[in-house]
């Protein structure tokens, strides 16, 4: 069986379109085109169009258009647009060269003072003829590269510390080494109203797979931005040994504005795997004012506070800072959540291309059964675990209710029970290669 940081996205389908919710409690289904302060335009099937109000969209619906036209407005901030030029200083120029030469003439200079008179009229001629009506946009400097200090063991298993036994750390002179299940102690899936009847396994994250964490961060010359790469794989890894990916799902959309992820900025991905997309501020109740997080290029991620307990500072287009001397991460509520950019150097595997190219070395997960199809109109209310080896999930559609339950044994035999919100029960057996 293949193993997947993040098996082929979210969806199995690229042409799903969006559900919109209305103040009036209908639906119109598209994909965002466009859009104004007043007015948003979806594209619908074979390129069809419509116009809907902003003010007639729900809450949650507003927040993600404003976030799709914020993001096209930065995109549109990187294209080079031709600006009008000033003469003016030209025409000065030409009066003064004039005025020279009246002033040689009347004087009766040597011809030399004529003919440089005569010069500077002509560069000026020359100046203007060759001056194009466009100015080029200056190139962005790249971000030097400098040393910066080794990160110490003692530093990074301080973080984690918290979270074991139900983890383990170790470390050699280059990585430091996580092993998890990538299942957290806090509940799941509570408030998901886009799902993909995926539900949390846990996964092999241990041995050879395990998450690694470089010790030496080294930043990059260009930093990655978040917004047209690592689409797939883990960015960061929390605290409790839960991944945390990226912000966009594969389609380019805040997984959190649509209505993907749970109470905890977390959901399952098609591997039934548990990861995080928003920052896990929620830990920072039991790590107080120690890491979170570390992003896979061995930078740390902090929570609403510097690690004095200060107010964080003003943050970097990369979501960071430095700080006494160190660069480090913070998480906040408002996107990109955890990472703008990947401030250190990080590997990419070749295999997968942006926008869904992912960083090398890190953990992988292991499906168990074909991933399903998003189950539309569906909320997920409520989550429970019977038992250490076992989960129920009950969802909500409309009135009716559905549910799945659960189990696995020590030789990785996992069992799903299913029923439908008609009362419809079929049960799947897998197992765990």
């Amino acid at each position: 069986m293949s193993l997947f940081a993040h098996e082929g996205g979210h969806y199995g389908q690229q042409d799903v379109l969006r559900i919109w919710h209305l103040t009036d409690g209908s639906t119109i289904r598209g994909n965002y085109s466009s859009g104004t302060s007043d007015v948003l335009i979806l594209e619908q099937y074979e390129g069809k169009k419509v116009r809907v109000s902003m003010a007639e969209l729900s809450q949650r619906d507003q927040k993600f258009a404003a976030v799709k036209m914020e993001r096209g407005s930065q995109i549109n901030g990187y294209i080079d647009v031709e600006k009008p030029i000033s003469y003016l200083p030209y025409l000065y120029l030409l009066m003064a060269s004039f005025l020279t030469l009246l002033l040689i003439e009347k004087l009766r200079l040597r011809l030399v003072f004529r003919k440089l008179a005569y010069s500077t009229i002509m560069l000026a001629f020359i100046a203007l003829a060759c001056k194009t009506t466009t100015e080029a946009t200056p190139i962005t400097p790249t971000v030097p590269v400098t040393t910066i200090p080794k990160t110490t063991v003692s530093f990074l298993d301080s973080a984690f510390a918290p979270f074991k036994p139900a983890l383990s750390t170790s470390s050699d002179a280059t990585y430091f080494y996580v092993n998890s299940t990538g299942i957290p102690a806090h509940n799941m899936m509570v408030g998901i109203t886009a799902w993909q009847q995926q539900v949390p396994i846990p996964q092999p994250y241990t041995g050879t797979n395990h998450w690694s964490i470089p010790l030496q961060p080294v930043y990059a010359s260009t930093p990655l931005s978040t917004t047209n790469n690592f689409m797939k794989g883990a960015v960061a890894l929390a605290a409790n040994g839960v991944p945390i990916f990226n912000a966009l799902n594969n389609r380019g959309e805040d997984s959190f504005a649509i209505g993907e992820l749970d109470q905890w900025g977390g959901h399952c991905g098609r591997g039934d795997d548990y990861h995080y997309h928003a920052a896990p501020l929620h830990l920072s109740t039991i790590s107080g004012l120690k890491a979170i997080a570390f992003a896979l290029d061995g930078f740390a991620v902090f929570g609403a506070k510097e690690p004095d307990g200060t107010a964080m500072l003003t943050l970097d287009t990369n979501h960071g800072h430095e700080w006494k001397g160190n660069y480090h991460y913070h998480g906040t509520t408002n996107y990109p959540y955890v990472i703008g950019a990947m401030r250190g150097k990080v590997s990419l595997d070749p295999a997968t291309p942006a926008p869904e190219n992912q960083i090398l070395p890190q953990a992988f997960s292991s499906s168990v059964r074909p991933a399903l199809t998003p189950l539309s109109g569906a909320t997920i209310t409520d989550f429970s675990a019977p038992t250490s080896s076992s989960y129920n999930l009950t969802y909500k559609i409309g009135t009716k209710t559905g549910s799945v339950n659960y189990s696995w044994n020590t030789s990785g035999l996992f069992t799903f029970n299913f029923t439908d919100v008609n009362g419809t029960q079929t049960t799947s057996t897998y197992q765990r290669k």
